[in-house]
């Protein structure tokens, strides 16, 4: 099973995973279908390239294509031409490739 199967099959939990950090928990709640609960994760850590990746989806997603490509360009990727659905699928094996960290280390043994 992929990271993202895995990731995936979290969704039908009540939170994201513990020791996740704000761009992951903002994809997670998007893929539940809480915009507003990941827009406010995405927005918490406004400056990360992450974050401002997954703020630059959930623009593209709620149809606001202006701000989308503000945060597409701050996050230094170009705007996708693909699905949304192939999109939120890049972002996510893209974080859940990336290193652990310490905490996230910690809370996943």
């Amino acid at each position: 099973m992929s990271a993202l199967d895995e990731f995936r099959e979290t969704l039908s939990a009540a939170n994201p995973p513990e020791g996740e950090d704000l761009a992951l928990q903002a994809i997670w709640w998007a893929g539940r279908g809480n915009w507003t609960r990941a827009h406010e994760c995405a927005q918490t850590n406004e400056g990360d390239p992450d974050c401002d990746w997954a703020h630059a989806w959930l623009h593209r997603k709620e149809g606001d294509l202006g701000n989308a490509r503000y945060w597409y360009r701050r996050a230094g990727r170009p705007t996708p031409t693909g699905s949304l659905e192939q999109e939120w699928e890049e972002i996510a094996t893209a974080l859940l490739a990336r290193p652990l960290t310490a905490a996230q280390r910690r809370k996943r043994t």
